[in-house]
């Protein structure tokens, strides 16, 4: 069953750059696909899309729900969206609260979606971190601590930008170990083939605002010389 069904996706940012020009892409529900491509190629504005945080031309359908202004709420509750910098998603006096903070904001009352929260720190590995304000985490700790927040809520699809940013070796394999025991389907933004090996059976290759090809993801990877390399400081697009 496809629990996301793209076609045609068109959009031009106000500065008049083209950074999706016609893409067509679907996700199974328990599928993993890694999004390869360019800085700028197009990928991080197509998974904005997603969830309604940006909007363009073409269609979008999520868990069989066209989305448009009156599914949004249903749908930013089936797509959780983890960014790249972590902190972006952190901003409460402690972690426990954090993570609590996306239920809540669904209408799940406070003792509920505290105890929600709990169970899912447990779930990432860091139940310890309840009581601790989120900036005494490490980098690999912050990047669970965020992943949990977007579970708590209890979404069918999970997309990753850049998960593996800042992590060491360690946190990386953690990482891996904890996506791959996840029911949920996933999306993974990156420009690790070795950690996308690890999870995604399919790769999709983004070129200038389209899909230039899609297939297993070493076989994406040898197609366009794609091998692991660092992500730096970059145009999101």
């Amino acid at each position: 069953m496809k629990v996301i069904d793209v076609r045609g996706l068109r959009y031009r940012y106000p500065d008049g750059t083209l950074a999706l020009d016609g893409v067509d892409f679907d996700l199974e529900a328990g599928e993993c696909v890694a999004l390869f491509g360019a800085n700028g190629s197009g990928k991080t504005t197509f998974v904005l899309h997603l969830n309604g945080l940006l909007s363009g031309e073409g269609s979008i359908e999520i868990c069989g729900m066209p989305l448009k202004r009156e599914t949004l709420p249903h749908i930013r509750a089936r797509v959780g969206l983890v960014f790249q910098d972590s902190e972006e998603q952190l901003f409460m006096p402690t972690v426990l609260e954090d993570v609590a903070f996306g239920p809540r904001n669904l209408g799940v009352p406070a003792p509920e979606a505290l105890a929600r929260a709990a169970k899912t720190l447990e779930q990432v590995g860091i139940p310890a971190s309840h009581q601790k304000a989120p900036y005494h985490l490490s980098s690999g700790e912050k990047r669970r601590a965020a992943i949990a927040g977007v579970l708590a809520m209890r979404p069918e699809i999970l997309v990753l930008d850049e998960p593996t940013t800042s992590l060491d070796p360690p946190g990386r394999r953690d990482l891996i170990r904890l996506l791959a025991a996840l029911p949920q389907a996933k999306i993974l933004v990156t420009h690790d083939v070795d950690f996308a090996s690890s999870l995604a059976a399919r790769a999709v290759f983004f070129e200038r605002g389209r899909i230039a090809a899609q297939g297993a993801v070493e076989e994406i990877a040898r197609r366009f010389n794609w091998r692991s390399q660092p992500v730096e400081s970059r145009d999101r697009r």
